[in-house]
């Protein structure tokens, strides 16, 4: 029996959203947030990459969405981790203060792990993923891998020793790249589409810079989004949830493909922005149009 897929987006505040995927102008009483949580059951948090969460703000997000039951985040780990190998006890703490919030009040789907391509399986980075493992334990932790040595028997039994969850992901073609996969190594299953345009290190951690958006402005075609459809139909079939994350947010293309992917895990449409739609007749065809003023979603007809 599978478990619940759960589709969205990396992120939720994009000031090249707006006039796309949001109102232009915001209208009274509009939350970003509050808009995608009425159309998907996960949002990741991109921030915590970043800078540490306030709780108070976590709070407030854990409010706005608090009329969908099901909803869940996922949210990524600090880049002083992941990057910059800090394991300090006051850093993991203060880190931990964020994440909280969520945990109890079971918004919490998974903590995003992401490692750099040149973090490759080594008995060194092993062992500092276990520390990792060992330092947020509380936590249902998964790691995204980008270099393809982590695809060793070894690795993988690590991933299953340590009850790490295996992102799964789709990115441009280089060398030793994480090819796609579906795997299942604890009780989460976890997806992310990156786009497949070439990359460049230059810019990659500034998600409004030009680089960057040009890296994420990919649109998945339906047979590409048919291929991974059957990889998360493997890796949800015995996971206890499992989430699938697009990341190429550039000119709302996101959007568009969590739209799609979830209509093809959940078998039914709901109904797309506009300005959406009208930017992306063909792939929304069937997906109605809603106006920003509607509060409630209409199938399509």
């Amino acid at each position: 029996m599978s478990s619940r897929i759960h589709v969205g987006t990396a992120g939720w505040s994009y000031p090249h959203w707006c006039g796309v995927v949001y109102p232009k102008t915001y209208p009274l009483g509009f939350h970003p947030l509050e808009f995608l949580a009425e159309r998907f059951s996960v949002v990741e948090i991109n921030s915590s990459f970043y800078q540490s969460l306030k709780p108070e703000v976590v709070k407030l997000w854990i409010r706005k969405v608090q009329g969908h039951p099901d909803f869940r985040f996922t949210a990524k780990l600090h880049q002083r981790f992941t990057h910059g190998r800090v394991l300090e006890n006051a850093e993991v703490a203060a880190f931990k203060e964020g994440l909280w919030p969520l945990l109890r009040g079971q918004k919490l789907g998974a903590v995003l792990m992401q490692f750099p391509w040149a973090f490759r399986f080594t008995p060194e980075n092993r062992e500092f993923l276990i520390r990792l493992r060992r330092a947020f334990h509380e936590f249902p932790l998964v790691a995204e891998m980008r270099h393809s040595s982590w695809l060793a028997e070894d690795a993988i039994g690590t991933f299953l020793d340590y009850r790490i969850g295996f992102c799964n992901i789709d990115q441009p073609a280089y060398t030793s790249a994480m090819p796609p996969t579906a795997y299942l190594t604890s009780g989460v299953g976890y997806v992310r589409l990156h786009g497949r345009n070439p990359q460049n290190s230059l810019g990659a951690f500034d998600r409004q810079s030009p680089v960057r958006l040009r890296q994420h402005d990919y649109l998945y075609t339906e047979a590409e989004l048919e291929e991974w459809k059957k990889r998360i139909d493997r890796v949800s079939r015995h996971a206890d949830s499992t989430f699938v994350i697009f990341n190429n947010d550039a000119g709302g293309k996101s959007v568009v493909n969590a739209l799609q992917m979830q209509a093809l895990t959940s078998g039914h449409t709901i109904a797309a922005p506009k300005e959406l739609r009208r930017r992306f007749p063909m792939e929304l065809e069937h997906f109605g149009s809603l106006h920003y003023q509607q509060q409630t979603l209409f199938p399509a007809a």
